[in-house]
């Protein structure tokens, strides 16, 4: 008998006919003898409605009342998907963030969970109850709702998984697993059957969304085992495992691509001690994250180009703070650029094999594209280019990897 959490998304619960096939899949599990939890997300494109509803209300809301109504979609799921399951003979009960209690801080909207109180809930589940937790919702330190943030019911099973030391999380969702690179653009993408945290960590920040990235960190953290697979085709998923239970490793296992980039270049600022301060901390005063920086310094000396990257929907903030403090950083010119894209080479293989940015730098300069910036860690090598070569880049690099599925 296994221990599992079984999380479902948005569009494996998007209306009855799919809630009941919910139901049928979970009773697949409760038949063969496995303890099961099942975390669930609101219906699919209830959670923008309820936040239409809020910011209609009032368009500078508490965030207190506004996570009240978010709230509110997963606990109609859950009690549904509850229903769903005693129809078809399953002893299950819904279950809300507040009733277990899953504790988290006071931060409305992004709340962090600091600990899940299982005790009544593995009581239930020893007496044969299946519990249906609604994801994304949590208490907070002054007993009030909480959520977690976009993407945080697959945060809400990772944790319910760990504090239940399950054998393993299933995230169920659109996707069948994770493929090497987005199947959409290159038809030669494959599945894997295993990624490692540290990938899947990797690819999820860097623009691919099949999970949540809060929900690998936590994964990671607390060793639970994650498996990626769809609701909709009986097939098995991609696990995404410790590096230690992939015996052969991939030199690159896969290529993420984010089209969220902007480009800022600041032209001719004064070489000297502080300027990068004096750039960068009225940033993250105002809460822009920076990603990309390159700098180059002019022939005599005195002068810099630096460039840096931010997310589109900061663009046009970031150059409002720049430009409002030209005067002190007595640069030349500022250039965005919001028509580029960056493009990641993902592997635990990079730690022990050499050439793998050669290999990315002259395939993208055989097919004449310009790399803007780079920045590499341990297992990512990521480059900055122009947005029209997004799918020739994807395509060429998937290749010169060997990537392709035969």
């Amino acid at each position: 008998m296994a221990r599992i959490v079984m999380k479902f998304g948005g569009t494996s619960v998007a209306d009855m006919t799919r809630i009941k096939a919910v139901a049928e899949r979970v009773k697949r599990e409760v038949d063969a003898g496995n303890e099961v939890a099942v975390v669930v997300s609101a219906m699919s494109g209830e959670t923008n409605k309820l936040v239409a509803y809020a910011r209609e209300a009032a368009p500078m809301h508490d965030a207190r009342e506004y996570d009240a109504v978010v709230a509110s979609g997963e606990q109609v799921t859950a009690g549904l998907t509850a229903l769903a399951l005693q129809a078809i003979g399953v002893n299950a009960r819904s279950w809300l963030g507040w009733q277990i209690p899953l504790r988290t801080d006071g931060v409305h909207g992004k709340a962090r969970i600091l600990g899940i109180d299982t005790d009544d809930l593995i009581k239930r589940m020893k007496d044969g109850q299946f519990p249906v937790v609604a994801g994304f919702q949590g208490l907070g330190p002054d007993n009030r709702i909480t959520t977690l943030g976009r993407g945080g019911s697959d945060t809400s099973a990772v944790a319910l998984a760990a504090a239940l030391n399950a054998d393993r999380c299933d995230i169920f969702t659109d996707v069948d697993g994770v493929y090497t690179t987005d199947p959409r653009i290159v038809t030669k993408a494959r599945k894997l059957d295993k990624i490692t945290y540290e990938e899947m960590l990797e690819m999820a920040s860097l623009g691919a969304k099949v999970l949540q990235t809060r929900s690998v960190e936590l994964a990671m953290n607390h060793g639970v085992r994650v498996q990626v697979l769809s609701s909709f085709v009986d097939a098995p998923g991609t696990l995404v495992v410790d590096e230690g239970e992939i015996v052969e490793q991939q030199v690159v296992s896969g290529i993420a691509y984010s089209k969220d980039e902007a480009k800022i270049t600041l032209v001719k600022v004064a070489d000297r001690p502080g300027i990068a301060a004096g750039i960068f901390g009225p940033l993250a005063d105002a809460a822009i994250n920076v990603d990309m920086i390159v700098q180059n310094v002019s022939e005599d000396g005195k002068s810099t180009d630096l460039t840096f990257t931010v997310t589109k929907a900061d663009l046009d903030r970031t150059v409002q703070v720049l430009e409002s403090r030209k005067a002190e950083l007595a640069y030349k010119a500022i250039t965005p650029d919001p028509n580029v894209v960056k493009i990641s080479v993902i592997g635990v293989g990079m730690r022990s094999h050499a050439g793998v940015a050669q290999t990315m730098f002259k395939t993208l300069a055989d097919r004449g594209i310009n790399i803007q910036v780079i920045s590499t860690s341990e297992i990512k090598i990521s480059v900055l280019i122009n947005e029209e070569y997004t799918e020739l880049a994807l395509r060429a690099l998937h290749t010169a990897y060997g990537l392709d599925a035969a």
